[in-house]
């Protein structure tokens, strides 16, 4: 993956995104203080979808015609909605912000493993696997040594991190084979409807009807979540894609934690630990090293 030249309206793209999606960890904590963790991501499709078919509407988008994207929107659904942002929200609860937003960045790692293993044109390439190796030892940094020989709340919140950002992964590929030949908004919404369905059942199994008698934090979280992190965030991630390519929409990785981290620290007094910083600095090096554009001698030496 490279980049190239960015264009102004890219970075103020790149910047805004960063900005919702960093604060997206804000709002899941807010909307925690006052409702389960499977009614606050159900929140979140519900009301991103609704919204996103509304601008599909609006908009006058065409529709698949083929039944067979109702089955790709379900998946979809489940492995880039539904099983990562309950494991996020659930792991929201036992750690802080900035470190969710730190360990969520290896997705980008996960990605570059799936892509490698599913498709011949993403080749694992000495300097790819130089970063996905740089990346990890930043995670385990950022996880702690006593993280990885206990089980604690603490670390399992931890792992349930790492698993959402292996969900991820999976999403990218699956989405690359399945979800193709239609605009960008009809496929956010297919998934994020998708993901409802997987999570209404769950959350009203497991915490019930919602009251709707939250405090002004706990709306503020949810209608942020809805709103700006899943409709609003769609809409500038794919015009990011159309204006400036894959390989710079994948910097916004790097710009969201640094946003969680000062968010959650001037909301919340919230204070990482040296290993923790350390960690995303160490992940950061490794993914700038993923996405850095090699010279002709890197690149013949990587194709053998």
């Amino acid at each position: 993956m490279t980049t190239t030249r960015i264009p102004p309206l890219a970075w103020a793209l790149l910047a805004a995104l960063a900005l919702i999606w960093g604060t997206s960890f804000l709002s899941n904590r807010a909307a925690l203080s006052g409702t389960g963790f499977l009614t606050t991501v159900t929140f979140r499709v519900t009301g991103g979808a609704l919204l996103l078919w509304l601008w599909v509407a609006l908009r006058r988008l065409p529709l698949p015609a083929d039944p067979r994207f109702l089955i790709r929107f379900l998946i979809m659904g489940a492995l880039n909605n539904a099983i990562p942002f309950a494991l996020i929200v659930w792991g929201q609860q036992h750690i802080d912000s900035g470190l969710t937003a730190i360990l969520n960045a290896s997705t980008a790692l996960f990605g570059v493993l799936v892509a490698a293993a599913v498709f011949p044109d993403e080749p694992l390439t000495r300097r790819r696997l130089a970063g996905v190796c740089l990346g990890f030892a930043g995670v385990i940094l950022a996880i702690g040594p006593a993280a990885l020989g206990s089980f604690t709340l603490t670390s399992a919140a931890q792992w349930a991190i790492i698993g959402a950002s292996l969900s991820y992964g999976f999403a990218g590929a699956y989405a690359r084979q399945a979800i193709t030949g239609l605009a960008p908004e009809v496929a956010a919404a297919g998934m994020l409807t998708g993901a409802v369905v997987w999570l209404a059942p769950a959350m009203l199994i497991f915490e019930g009807v919602p009251s709707f008698d939250y405090r002004a934090e706990v709306w503020a979280g949810l209608i942020w979540l809805a709103l700006g992190c899943s409709a609003l965030a769609y809409l500038i991630y794919y015009r990011i894609l159309a204006i400036a390519g894959a390989g710079n929409l994948s910097l916004v990785t790097l710009l969201i934690p640094p946003v969680a981290i000062v968010a959650g620290a001037l909301v919340y007094h919230e204070r990482l630990g040296p290993h923790a910083i350390s960690g995303f600095a160490v992940l950061a090096a490794g993914l700038w090293l993923i996405n850095s554009r090699p010279k002709p001698r890197d690149d013949a030496r990587d194709a053998r």
